[in-house]
């Protein structure tokens, strides 16, 4: 029998697969696995990976790679996403996404011993004594380790404490129990009973249990309170003091919202963030945000479902309830999702939202400090993503009008080179050929002027122009491009202020950019910088025109005397009534007399 090529034999594979929930898996020719996948229906899903002309390289690579095909029936969908989690962490194929991170995380202990202690570790290796957590956030675990040391005194000592060995009486108090952090257990000062019961409030805190344990605190105060017993009723009250404090710090909303999940997602260079919270009695116990680069095809809801599965596996959740942005396409067996649209769990949701935000833009911050070059890269690369455009606009130059009831029109341009400020290369101009308050004519002359001059000089010419207007100021730029036979080799928009809208030529529907993205904040900063530039220049004109009305038609009195009198007199009628002497003192004897005879005629 002819053995059949790598072609064939997959060809075989994508007839025999069933149409049923599963889980594949892709082999290289050296029969390791490079990608595990699931889905709902085996046979469509495999198939579509050879009947699609893929736009992404990767995806392209992938399938070019795969010699081998093999597949596990499941009974639903959920099975297949469990098994595919399994799958992906045992091999670790070179196509799934993974979320890894450089440390392990800590853990805290209560050993199973006589008198067990409490302390942190990052090594599970005592399968009868208990250990909570992990603990993302190592402070939070110190936290929670100092308010038990503080509350309780628990033993530090590492000591056997069998009845049998106290019995023996060869220890000796040590320096904690002298200073009152331990009851000295060792030489039999303190009953296992006792201590058990500490251990026993110890276990219900570190579990989140605030309110349950403030409550048995409270009646165990009164009760010693209606004994008489005093000094172990202030002893009471002082870890209530104490614990209260903590709530205060670890509650953020209603505590009744008892043992939930919450998991957000946020999208950006060409990344994911996953942020994960463990709620506890409303207060936060666990917190961990990681980010996440896909692959292949991977969607916003195989990230979320595969961190859902990857948190809850890692921090040991057993709750029976999470919080997500939005539904997952697998209904998640056994297991609440609710996607709140307001109230305290809306609350929680946002919370998480923002600290993947946050941890996003740190991280950002860390890298661009690194790597000067790269915030650059990343935000004109970013530009040309949401822009549309060809190229990265390197140069980008903006043009904004102002007039004063028709008067006076001037234009601005101002120059941003890798998305900063140029200030060498602004521009004002003085509008010449039109009359009157006319915008758009006002536009595309100053786009021809400046264009055709850098034509002429033979300059360089940016990227991007920016007119700050709608649909009239940019088709005027557009006249003037078409007269210099640019349109289309140099890309223009137009920006309309009342809502931040894009407007493209020949396009009727605005781009609305994302209010918070670099991208509009650049376009914004362009605009801003050429309205205050253009108003700079425009006062200064309109001050000189109205001055050359009053002041400067006298014979012998220039702009600068004639400004250094209104600014002092405020007005042509205050210095007509201003005496001789006055006007000496401010602009010299000479000048005084010919703009006091010239207000009175002598």
């Amino acid at each position: 029998m002819t053995e059949l090529n790598t072609s064939e034999k997959i060809k075989l594979i994508l007839k025999s697969l069933p149409g049923k929930p599963g889980v594949y898996q892709y082999f290289n020719s050296e029969e390791k696995i490079i990608y595990v996948g699931k889905a709902k229906n085996l046979k469509k899903r495999v198939s579509s990976y050879f009947n699609k002309n893929h736009q992404q390289g990767k995806l392209r690579l992938l399938v070019r790679k795969i010699a081998e095909i093999k597949f596990i029936v499941t009974e639903s969908e959920y099975d297949a996403l469990l098994l595919e989690n399994n799958l992906i962490k045992k091999y670790q194929p070179k196509y799934n996404i993974q979320l890894k991170d450089d440390k392990s995380f800590p853990w805290i202990c209560i050993k199973n011993e006589h008198f067990p202690r409490i302390f942190p570790t990052r090594h599970l290796t005592d399968k009868k004594s208990e250990y909570f957590g992990p603990y993302a956030s190592v402070r939070m675990m110190k936290t929670l380790l100092d308010i038990i040391k503080q509350l309780y005194p628990i033993r530090t000592c590492n000591l056997n404490l069998k009845p049998s060995v106290i019995e023996k009486k060869n220890y000796k108090p040590c320096l904690e129990y002298h200073i009152g952090n331990c009851k000295a257990p060792c030489i039999g000062l303190q009953s296992e009973e006792e201590y058990d019961n500490i251990i026993s409030m110890a276990r219900s805190l570190i579990k989140g249990n605030i309110h349950g344990l403030i409550a048995d605190l409270k009646k165990l105060m009164h009760d010693f309170a209606e004994d008489m017993e005093f000094e172990k009723a202030q002893a009471i009250k002082e870890q209530l003091r104490l614990l209260e404090n903590y709530k205060s710090k670890s509650t953020i909303v209603n505590p009744k919202i008892n043992n939930v999940d919450v998991v957000s997602i946020i999208e950006g260079d060409n990344k994911a963030y996953v942020n994960y919270l463990k709620v506890v009695n409303g207060g936060i116990v666990q917190a961990h945000t990681v980010e996440v680069k896909p692959k292949i095809e991977e969607s916003l809801n195989d990230i979320l479902l595969f961190a859902v599965l990857q948190f809850r596996e890692r921090f040991n959740s057993k709750s029976d309830e999470i919080i997500l942005p939005f539904k997952p396409e697998t209904e998640l067996k056994d297991l609440k999702v609710t996607v709140p649209l307001r109230g305290d769990k809306k609350m929680l949701l946002d919370l998480s939202k923002r600290n993947a935000m946050h941890f996003k833009m740190e991280l950002q911050k860390q890298r661009d400090l690194t790597d000067p070059d790269r915030h650059k890269k990343r935000i004109l690369k970013t530009m040309k993503e949401d822009l549309r455009m060809p190229v990265e606009p390197e140069i980008i130059e903006c043009f904004d009008n102002s007039n004063f009831q028709g008067d006076y029109p001037v234009a601005a341009m101002v120059q941003f080179k890798d998305a900063k400020p140029n200030k060498k290369e602004y521009r004002h101009y003085n509008i010449k050929t039109v009359e009157g308050p006319n915008d758009y004519a006002s536009m595309e002359e100053v786009i021809l002027r400046r264009y055709s001059r850098l034509l002429n000089e033979n300059k360089t010419l940016p990227n991007l122009i920016i007119v700050d207007g709608g649909k009239g100021q940019l088709s005027s730029a557009v006249t003037s491009l078409k007269k210099l036979n640019l349109f289309g080799k140099i890309a223009v928009i137009g920006i309309a202020k009342r809502l931040e809208e894009i407007y493209y030529p020949n396009d009727p529907v605005p781009l609305y950019l994302n209010k918070t993205g670099e991208t509009l904040k650049v376009i914004q900063h362009l605009r801003d910088e050429a309205h205050r530039f253009g108003i700079t220049h425009h006062r200064s004109r309109r001050d000189k025109g109205t001055l050359k009305s009053e002041l400067t038609n006298i014979e012998g009195v220039g702009y600068t005397t004639a400004q250094k009198l209104l600014r002092k007199f405020k007005s042509v009628k205050k210095i007509k009534n201003t005496s001789l002497e006055d006007l000496a003192k401010l602009v010299g004897k000479a000048k005084a007399e010919i703009v006091y005879r010239n207000f009175h005629n002598e």
